[in-house]
């Protein structure tokens, strides 16, 4: 997939931007954009949720909470625990509870190491918002890609209209969430993959898919205008259908 440019060299060692290869293969499987759908789908992945265990979490995570004269170095050790911690307790899904908007994820309730690690217990209870705010999105999420998904049977045509849609609207979403900030496009070419593989195409081949459709035409705090989301869309159901989308609808 694309990499974005660099906000922050040291701190996207450990940050969610998009960079495959670029950090440890440990620490890789630790990035929410090294996963599967399978892997995040909140119909595959039960979460037990409730008052009670937003409490036990934030006891958990408070502790752990670097001392506020701590350099960067430790804020990101302390991040990298708490991915290792929240993925030990409830799955592989939970680690993309950090992916900033500023880092171009859909995270809000976290900025960066600098601005949301400080004192114990506000910075817990920071990281459960971060927990519930990642979860609902995979749920907002899968609930777009039922919603967007060919039906069973389609034509090539048909099935055609219903990618190109589907690509235009999801980009569109995480445009929106992510308000285009740096490395925005690392969340569409994930979401799309993922979408693609819901549908039933293997994940090297949405990746691929994904990657050719877009072909680095998105850029970082620039959304994409209406002719450029039209193009990738199509580009996207024709490398997939090997036809246009021409009927009116």
């Amino acid at each position: 997939m694309t990499r974005p440019g660099f906000v922050d060299i040291i701190g996207q060692l450990f940050c969610h931007v998009r960079l495959r290869g670029y950090t440890t293969s440990v620490h890789q499987q630790l990035r929410a954009w090294s996963l599967s759908w399978s892997e995040v789908d909140p119909g595959q992945n039960a979460f037990a949720w409730d008052d009670d265990e937003g409490d036990r979490l934030a006891a958990l995570v408070a502790p752990m909470a670097p001392p506020a004269e701590a350099d960067r170095m430790e804020n990101f050790r302390f991040m990298r625990e708490v991915t290792e911690l929240l993925t030990a307790r409830y799955g592989r899904w939970a680690c993309g509870w950090d992916w900033s908007i500023h880092n171009g994820g859909p995270v809000g309730a976290w900025c960066c190491d600098a601005h949301s690690v400080g004192e114990a217990e506000e910075t817990a209870a920071r990281v459960v918002d971060c927990v519930l705010e990642w979860r609902d999105w995979l749920e907002d999420t899968a609930e777009r890609f039922e919603r967007l998904a060919p039906p069973p049977g389609a034509d090539a045509e048909d099935r055609s209209w219903h990618l190109e849609r589907a690509a235009t609207r999801l980009v569109t979403a995480v445009v929106d969430r992510t308000q285009a900030e740096a490395g925005w496009y690392g969340l569409a070419e994930t979401t799309l993959a993922w979408f693609l593989s819901s549908t039933g195409l293997g994940p090297e081949d949405a990746e691929k898919a994904v990657d050719a459709a877009i072909g680095g035409r998105f850029k970082s705090w620039a959304a994409p205008t209406p002719t450029l989301l039209d193009a990738v869309g199509e580009a996207l159901a024709v490398s997939l259908t090997g036809r246009g989308s021409y009927r009116e609808r």
